[in-house]
């Protein structure tokens, strides 16, 4: 299985970040992808620079039968599509895909690192992917999400709001 993080805290021309992420799976749905799971929407500060407005993220269970450096360039394509420019590191973004899990591969070249590097410390992928796939075991540390969600300090078990779980449909 394939998990996406995907997140906005910048209005696109069209709409609120919400509708960036919502855009986004559909775009992700005409690529033909099979879509399994979409776990609820979660709110967070921004990192590192919490003056940034809140992002919004939500966690994407899915399958292809894509190489990952050709879905990486899939899901480059869709950023692009909703307004996202790059300019400098962590900066506020209309639409950020990040590739959490690919099959439980481990990648690590120039292009693409995978499972993400930063995904067992960061609130805003631990908890959208724990409601999806609690039983998810990370490829490196074989550890189970679980583990990663009760190292969570207070203030990051804090930060983060359950918004309500997303109506989009899988179809």
């Amino acid at each position: 299985m394939i998990y996406l993080n995907i997140g906005s805290n910048l209005s696109s021309l069209n709409g609120g970040r919400k509708y960036n992420i919502e855009k986004a799976i559909d775009y992700l749905k005409e690529l033909k992808f099979n879509l399994i799971k979409i776990s609820s929407f979660y709110e967070t500060p921004s990192y590192p620079n919490k003056s940034d407005p809140k992002f919004i993220n939500l966690c994407v269970k899915l399958q292809t039968n894509l190489k990952p450096i050709d879905f990486l360039k899939k899901i480059k394509t869709i950023e692009t599509k909703l307004g996202r420019s790059r300019t400098k590191k962590n900066e506020p973004r209309t639409c950020d895909i990040d590739i959490i899990d690919y099959n439980g591969e481990i990648i690590k070249n120039k292009n693409l690192i995978i499972p993400h590097p930063r995904l067992h410390l960061r609130n805003f992928v631990i908890y959208p992917l724990r409601e999806i796939e609690p039983n998810w075991i990370h490829p490196i540390f074989n550890k189970k999400i679980d583990n990663f969600f009760l190292k969570l300090d207070k203030n990051s078990h804090n930060e983060i709001t359950r918004l309500g779980k997303s109506d989009i449909l899988l179809i």
